[in-house]
């Protein structure tokens, strides 16, 4: 076979033994896992030769359902083969044959990414009166294009912090509050620290004007992030041209993988909330 171009469709899960998405020295990372299946496989030697890029880079604790990459095969890849040597918290489940010249990074149209805050929204009621509605309100200023600089983490090389959101929307499913956030491209933190500062305008830690002060890109504001580990990298959309041909196997791997990790928590969640009882009923 003729060296191609292949994109790949993959989950992980941000546990606390990865180190982020990209490679790094001396430290486990999404990346490392991948690279030593696809050598190991025969997929590549040389990786500069063979271009791998990812088309988003994640932070710690931060988890994916349909990150994407891209690099130059020597041979057709089986997903499962490459399933076979990564753990089961990582998996390809769907590919595509793209040109030679292809970016999976800069060919990306839009970037879908979900926030579950941790705690439950009863939980949250019970500490604060919870605003929902200037959570929404929010949202829908969040629209549109802005300088995002004082919603990032500040960096040294990040001349353009000017960006456009398609969609902000937040919704309660089964007790949880989720954001949705929908953008060709973000900033580093970006989305949790939107996130932060949406929840403190709910919980009366902060007002509209405080909230509409961080569009001012002359004033630099500092504060913490929300919590990584309630960050998916939920998709990834493309041209239209490109087709993802998803493997059945490998998606009922993926699936089985979630399934088998809710019930495992479901179980712990209820054994809590039983120890937490004071009679013997």
């Amino acid at each position: 076979m003729e060296r191609c171009r292949f994109l790949f469709k993959m989950y992980y899960i941000g546990s606390k033994k990865f180190y982020g998405s990209q490679r790094q020295k001396n430290i486990l990372t999404i990346e490392d896992c991948l690279l030593n299946a696809l050598i190991m496989n025969g997929y590549f030697r040389d990786i500069k030769k063979a271009g791998l890029e990812f088309a988003s880079r994640t932070d710690r604790f931060v988890s994916a359902r349909s990150s994407c990459f891209s690099f130059i095969s020597v041979k057709q890849p089986i997903l499962m083969e490459i399933n076979s040597a990564l753990p089961k918290d990582i998996g390809v489940w769907a590919h595509s044959e793209v040109s030679m010249n292809f970016s999976s990074r800069y060919d990306a149209i839009l970037r879908h990414y979900k926030y579950i805050v941790p705690e439950s929204l009863i939980s949250l009621q019970k500490q604060h009166s919870l605003n929902l509605e200037i959570m929404e309100k929010a949202c829908r200023e969040l629209e549109g294009t802005h300088d995002f600089i004082n919603f990032s983490k500040r960096e040294k090389l990040e001349k353009k912090t000017v960006r456009e959101l398609e969609v902000v929307k937040m919704t309660i499913d089964k007790d949880f509050i989720i954001f949705d956030f929908l953008g060709k491209s973000f900033l580093r933190q970006q989305i949790r620290r939107m996130v932060q500062k949406i929840l403190g305008l709910g919980m009366g830690e902060i007002d509209y004007d405080d909230f509409l002060s961080l569009f001012d890109s002359s004033r630099d504001i500092s504060y913490q992030a929300a919590d990584p580990r309630g960050l998916i990298l939920w998709d990834i959309i493309y041209d239209e041209k490109i087709k993802f041909l998803e493997d059945k196997k490998s998606k009922e791997r993926m699936e089985n993988y979630f399934i088998n990790k809710e019930l495992k928590y479901h179980f712990k969640q209820q054994l809590f909330r039983i120890l937490q009882r004071n009679n013997s009923s």
